[in-house]
């Protein structure tokens, strides 16, 4: 096929790009003129694979085959890699000659390893892209964790990251996947320590956590690591004395974390203000992760979220503490599609006309969705606390919904900054959207810290 093209003022650019990679496809799949070959092979010599191939190209693609064939002494490469690795190894070079692939998810690693190894650095960003587009679809097929655990033996951080912030924000998925307990030791810590962690409670995340525990059976020292990990202040005491009676691990660990509970009982005992005259409130235990429960927030979900503002009123609990059990606070939510800060907004003088120097009107992407979270009414028990609010933004992939995004604020999301910033809530087709509607998860989060002090 012909391209023209514009290149520079009375100039025409004729390509012929396309059929000049069909005939290096067609180079190294019928090996005509190949002046090298490559002999791919596992360490113990079970798989092996030739292909043949041209030292030019390989050169041209990679620094690494570029060194290995100066110093070569035999029209012949030998070259080890994994039995994965071997699997796709074709696909590798073939990316070399042509620049494109087709891949499944199970065989985005070895390629990663590939294009690491030979220094194929526009495969390996590629692929690095293609795992963090692809989270979703691997988590159903138990990817993530080993995507993860890869990024940081190949020293990926972006990949790694990313990872990491999809196993947080989808972690009560992970807890009832088949891959929790291949999740390692450093990962398990890793995880514990965050409190963005979106669940559906602290009692989930103890009970994943030992069956974990039970399944890999660590040294005490990692046990009682983890165990001291959970924020029990955030179980309800009912739920801590069922713990303390029947789990096998908390049972044979509880030394470990007796001071812990204590705090705890504590905490669910008297007014967090109280508390704070006698107890240092200022650590994770007394820190709410993003919990899915009723008690502490509502699903959302905004059919048609273009059309038009739209509100909801509900209710969550004061507080996580027993002292504070069956107090409600009612807050109103109120979601605007298009809102315009006050900075753009038209100012008009006294006799109803629009200030000279804000007569243009303010372009059509300055106005941008935002939610505001307000209580319905105020009470003295709000006395020292403040809410966090945190609003989760799902989508529905493969038949479950999946965190996209979590945006925490104190009464707007305008705070964040970015809150769906570079969606399109017109396009039904936006990968925000399931069906034309947007699936918002809102949690209330009464933040303790507020109380004392915070120490240096």
């Amino acid at each position: 096929m012909l391209k023209l093209e514009s290149e520079l003022e009375g100039s025409t650019a004729i390509s012929h790009s396309q059929g000049l990679v069909g005939r290096l496809e067609t180079l190294i799949l019928q090996g005509n003129s190949s002046d090298i070959s490559l002999r791919v092979e596992t360490a113990d010599g079970d798989e092996v694979k030739l292909i043949q191939a041209h030292a030019l190209v390989l050169s041209l693609q990679s620094p690494t085959f570029s060194r290995m064939l100066q110093n070569r002494n035999s029209s012949t490469l030998v070259l080890q890699e994994s039995a994965e690795c071997v699997a796709v190894f074709e696909k590798f070079i073939r990316y070399l000659y042509c620049g494109q692939l087709s891949l499944r998810l199970d065989q985005a690693t070895a390629l990663h390893k590939l294009a690491t190894k030979y220094d194929v650095s526009d495969l390996q960003q590629g692929l690095t892209e293609y795992m963090s587009r692809n989270l979703a679809s691997a988590s159903a097929s138990s990817h993530v964790v080993g995507w993860y655990e890869y990024a940081v033996v190949a020293g990926d951080d972006d990949l790694k990251a990313t990872c990491l912030q999809f196993l947080s924000w989808n972690l009560s998925s992970v807890l009832r996947s088949a891959q929790w307990p291949s999740v390692s030791m450093e990962l398990l810590m890793v995880l514990l320590q965050r409190s963005d962690l979106v669940l559906q409670s602290e009692l989930e995340l103890y009970e994943g956590l030992e069956a974990w525990l039970i399944q890999n059976d660590p040294d005490s020292l990692t046990v009682e690591n983890a165990l001291r990990a959970v924020r029990y202040a955030m179980i309800p005491p009912q739920e801590l004395f069922r713990l303390q009676r029947y789990s096998p691990i908390l049972g044979r660990y509880h030394e470990s974390v007796r001071d812990l509970l204590y705090l705890s009982f504590q905490f669910h005992s008297a007014s967090p203000l109280q508390l704070a005259k006698f107890f240092d409130v200022n650590c994770s235990l007394f820190v709410p992760r993003n919990y899915l429960a009723t008690s502490w927030g509502i699903s959302w979900t905004i059919n048609n979220p273009a059309r038009d503002d739209r509100s909801i009123s509900f209710q969550s609990q004061l507080g996580p503490s027993g002292h504070d059990e069956g107090k409600r606070v009612t807050w109103n939510a109120l979601f605007s599609p298009r809102w315009l800060p006050l900075s753009l907004r038209p100012v008009y003088n006294e006799q109803g006309a629009m200030h000279q120097s804000q007569a243009v009107q303010p372009p059509m992407n300055a106005a941008r969705p935002r939610i505001i979270i307000t209580p319905t009414t105020s009470s003295a028990e709000f006395a020292g606390v403040s809410f966090q609010k945190t609003v989760i933004v799902s989508t529905r992939q493969q038949g479950q919904l999946v965190v996209r995004h979590v945006y925490n604020f104190h009464q707007s999301t305008e705070e964040a900054g970015d809150f769906l910033a570079e969606v399109d809530l017109q396009q039904r087709t936006s990968e925000y959207l399931s069906d034309g509607s947007l699936h918002l998860h809102v949690i209330i989060k009464p933040i303790y810290q507020t109380l004392i002090a915070i120490k240096k």
